[in-house]
C-alpha cells in the first residue's frame, strides 16, 4: 500500500499519542497503509522509560506551570526531552514485520534525519553510546520509538525554528553539559526564515528513500 503523510498541524502531546494509537491499531488491522505523521507541540517535556529519567528535569512543579510547560510520562524509549512549537516532530506507524528488527529501524530512522540535514549543507552524524543527531558535540534531533506488534510509534523530534531556551531547564536525554549542548537548523544556518513545509518534504523524499527503496 506504500506511505501515505499525514500532517496534523500543531496538537497538544497527549492528544497526538491518543491519535497515535488509534493509527497503530488501524495499521495492525492492515486497514491504511504505512504512515509518517508530522506534527508540531505546544511546550511540553517528555519522559522515557529510562530509568531516573525525572531526575533530569532542573524545575519544580510551580516553575513549570508558570513557564507554562507540561510534564508527561510516555512509553517511549530514552531519558527527557522537549516538544515545542518550530520543532518538526515525526511520527511513523510502520509495519516492521518483513524485517522485526528494531535496531535496524532505528538506524534508518536515524539516517533520514542525518540525509535530510545533508540537503542543508550539515554534515550530522550518530554520536556512539549517544542517541539522536549530531553536529559534533551538539544535539540536533531526538529519537525515541516502541513498537507495539511490530507496528512502530513515536519516532523523531528535530529541532528547525524553535525556542531552545526551555533546554537549559532540564538534562536533555541525560546528557551532561560538559558532552554536549542543543542546537538547531535555524541556529546552525544562521537563519530564522526556514520553511518548514520544505523541510518536511525534505524528510518525506529522504523516508520514502530509505524505507521503500525496493518497493
Amino acid at each position: 500500500m506504500g506511505l501515505v503523510v499525514e500532517d496534523w498541524g500543531q496538537l497538544a502531546y497527549e492528544e497526538a499519542y491518543a491519535r497515535q494509537l488509534k493509527t497503530v491499531k488501524a495499521r495492525l488491522a492492515d486497514t491504511i497503509p504505512d504512515t509518517l505523521i508530522f506534527t508540531e507541540h505546544p511546550p511540553v517535556y517528555t519522559l522515557g522509560r529510562r530509568k531516573d529519567a525525572q531526575k533530569n528535569l532542573l524545575l519544580e512543579k510551580d516553575a513549570l506551570e508558570a513557564k507554562g510547560i507540561q510534564l508527561v510520562q510516555t512509553n517511549r524509549g530514552g531519558d527527557i526531552t522537549y516538544h515545542g512549537p518550530g520543532q518538526i516532530v515525526g511520527y511513523p506507524i510502520i509495519h516492521l514485520k518483513a524485517r522485526k528488527d528494531l535496531h535496524a529501524y532505528l538506524r534508518d530512522l536515524e539516517q533520514v534525519i542525518i540525509n535530510t540535514l545533508g540537503c542543508l549543507g550539515l554534515a550530522a552524524a550518530r554520536r556512539p553510546e549517544k542517541t539522536g543527531i549530531w553536529l559534533e558535540n551538539r544535539k540536533i534531533a531526538a529519537i525515541g520509538v516502541a513498537v507495539k506488534q511490530w507496528v512502530s510509534y513515536h519516532g523523531f523530534a528535530l529541532n528547525a525554528v524553535n525556542d531552545l531556551s526551555p533546554f537549559g531547564d532540564i538534562i536533555p536525554c541525560g546528557i551532561d553539559p560538559e558532552e554536549g549542548t542543543v542546537t538547531s537548523i535555524a541556529q546552525e544556518l544562521g537563519r530564522t526564515d526556514l520553511d518548514l513545509e520544505e523541510l518536511k518534504a525534505i524528510i518525506k523524499a529522504e523516508f520514502q528513500r530509505i524505507f521503500y527503496a525496493e518497493n
